[in-house]
């Protein structure tokens, strides 16, 4: 569809220029002092599961105060649909904030879920995780998180 490739084209330009006009702060700062918070939760709390737990709350609380100042500086007027907010997301959001852009894909028979794939998460840059956390800890599970408190704000109910 002709339409959707140039929407995504012009909502990767919008994030290019939302992400130039930015503030911008070292990802690799960002990157090492969010990987030093994860080993202190990991080191205050034993179970892992309760680490993607808090990962998620405080991506929520995040979120939920990053999307009156996405809405303010990127001048989105409200979304058609779902896949337009998903691709708003990956052009635009992962754009401004982590200097990023990101996939739309694998959407459910009922268009009603996606996964949106990152080809480089800059938190993840200088990780490595052990090998006994690799299959539980979510590691960049602050990131779902974000777009969950955002999306739920703007009354988008999500899972």
């Amino acid at each position: 569809n002709s339409s959707a490739v140039m929407n995504k084209a012009s909502l990767t330009k919008q994030g290019d220029s939302l992400f130039s006009k930015s503030e911008k702060i070292s990802i690799e700062l960002v990157s090492l002092t969010y990987g030093t918070f994860v080993a202190r939760l990991l080191k205050e709390n034993d179970n892992v599961e309760e680490v993607n737990l808090q990962l998620l709350k405080i991506g929520i609380n995040i979120g939920n105060r990053l999307i009156d100042e996405f809405l303010a500086k990127s001048s989105k007027g409200a979304c058609k649909d779902l896949k337009e907010i998903a691709e708003v997301i990956a052009k635009v959001g992962f754009k401004m904030y982590l200097g990023v852009t990101a996939e739309v894909g694998q959407w459910a028979e009922d268009g009603q879920s996606f996964i949106i794939t990152l080809e480089n998460n800059p938190l993840a840059e200088f990780v490595i995780l052990p090998v006994h956390l690799q299959q539980t800890l979510w590691y960049s599970n602050l990131i779902c998180g974000v777009i969950k408190g955002a999306l739920e704000r703007i009354n988008v109910n999500v899972e």
